[in-house]
């Protein structure tokens, strides 16, 4: 049998259920792919994610409280702003790591304004009026300004990134492998990235979650570990088509090349996402979106390199193989 050949134990069947990880696919990026398009109609910007100041360009003003926030209570504030003039505020209620010095904030709000050409005082002041008459030991701790051209360019600038990151992966791959492979490698990065941009648009809709440049950073170093998951099973697949060709079927070797690589693949996973739980959980606040991006690309990057890469390079080499044969009668 082609495994005795392979000398390798089969724990999972990529070739046979190929289409249920296709359709477990499916599942994993309907919701968010809904939520983006959605995103795009109710958003003033018509993007599939809701940006932040570094794109967009505005102010954010961050309060720190020494009690807990209810939901009525952001109503209340966002009412209040607007009589102010501060109009459409985006509020956030994020919670701080205590730490030794600051044990008695419960809670920060963070609110972002438009982009003010009249001062950026004048808001300041404005906001900061409204949230003293309601929480008067507030403490004014951070602000953070954009100018929309600035957040224009950096909008630009971070897709020409991520297109020049792809390019340069596909032809590393077609350099590497043959076509087929770097194509496949493409599209599992796309349904990677397409994953983790779905889920932060549900986020953005829900919690109200912003993307800014720290989202693309770690949107790039999704595509970098998610491929070299892939470079690692399309490494063993070519290695045992040398040996085993003749042997087995193009889709018993992609199984028993799977076989051979899914504990590496899954012990590097497991040990990367211990690190990043640490991080996400006791690490600073305006690092955990940064954070969850890394955790959801390690876990839909793992699931893709296995599943989602493999079922549709032997379903190409099956289309290949039949086109082949209907030519030759």
């Amino acid at each position: 049998m082609a495994y005795s050949a392979l000398n390798t134990k089969k724990i999972i069947d990529v070739v046979k259920y190929r289409w249920l990880w296709l359709a477990i696919s499916f599942i994993f990026l309907m919701p968010g792919l809904i939520a983006m398009i959605w995103s795009m109609k109710v958003y003033p910007t018509h993007t599939p994610l809701l940006v932040g100041i570094d794109f967009t360009g505005g102010t954010i003003i961050q309060y720190a409280v020494n009690k807990d926030i209810s939901t009525p209570e952001i109503g209340k504030i966002r009412m209040d702003l607007s009589d102010n003039d501060i109009e459409n505020p985006v509020i956030q209620i994020l919670k701080p790591n205590n730490t030794e010095d600051n044990t008695d904030i419960k809670n920060i709000i963070s609110i972002k304004t438009k982009f003010s050409a009249n001062g950026q005082n004048e808001t300041i002041d404005k906001v900061t009026s409204v949230i003293s008459a309601d929480y008067p030991d507030s403490q004014l701790v951070q602000v953070n300004s954009v100018g929309p051209v600035l957040g224009k360019q950096l909008f630009v600038n971070s897709l020409i990134a991520i297109s020049l990151a792809l390019l340069a992966i596909v032809i590393y791959l077609t350099l590497r492998f043959h076509f087929e492979f770097a194509v496949v490698a493409c599209l599992a990065l796309f349904h990677d990235v397409l994953f983790v941009v779905g889920v932060f648009s549900i986020l953005g809709l829900v919690f109200g979650v912003t993307i800014d440049s720290l989202f693309i950073t770690a949107i790039l170093t999704v595509l970098g570990y998610s491929v070299n998951n892939t470079i690692v099973v399309f490494d063993r697949v070519r290695e045992n088509l040398k040996f085993y060709s003749k042997k087995a079927t193009y889709g018993e070797i992609v199984n028993a090349s799977v076989n051979q690589t899914l504990a590496r693949s899954i012990n590097t996973s497991l040990t990367t996402l211990l690190t990043l739980g640490a991080l996400y959980f006791f690490g600073g606040v305006t690092t955990k979106d940064f954070v969850l991006v890394m955790i959801l690309g390690v876990i839909i990057g793992t699931y893709s390199s296995i599943f989602f890469a493999n079922a549709l390079i032997v379903m190409w080499h099956n289309a290949k193989e039949a086109e082949k044969e209907k030519q030759a009668k």
